[in-house]
């Protein structure tokens, strides 16, 4: 018997099927960050009248959480990637 285990094909189907959509929800994650970030940012510049200071404050907070979002996603694909590989 070899060390290495078989993965039942429906579990590889599903595990695929999961990385697929964890992929594909990148993009809405940016999106949200940005929007969230704009519209915090917006609020506290009406509260505290400071024009666009806070607004772009936050825009940059939530770039920052969005790009971050996106290398995190990115790092769990190539470590998907490398436990597919590996078989």
């Amino acid at each position: 018997m070899s060390g290495r285990r078989r993965i039942d094909p429906a579990a590889r189907t599903g595990r695929s099927a999961y990385n697929a959509l964890s992929a594909a929800s990148v993009g809405m994650e940016l999106g949200l960050s940005v929007i969230i970030g704009l519209l915090m940012g917006y609020y506290l510049d009406k509260a505290a009248g400071t024009g666009p200071w806070l607004m772009l404050l936050f825009l940059g907070f939530g770039l920052v959480a969005g790009f971050r979002g996106m290398l995190r996603a990115v790092r769990r694909a190539e470590k998907a990637a490398e436990v597919d590989a590996r078989g």
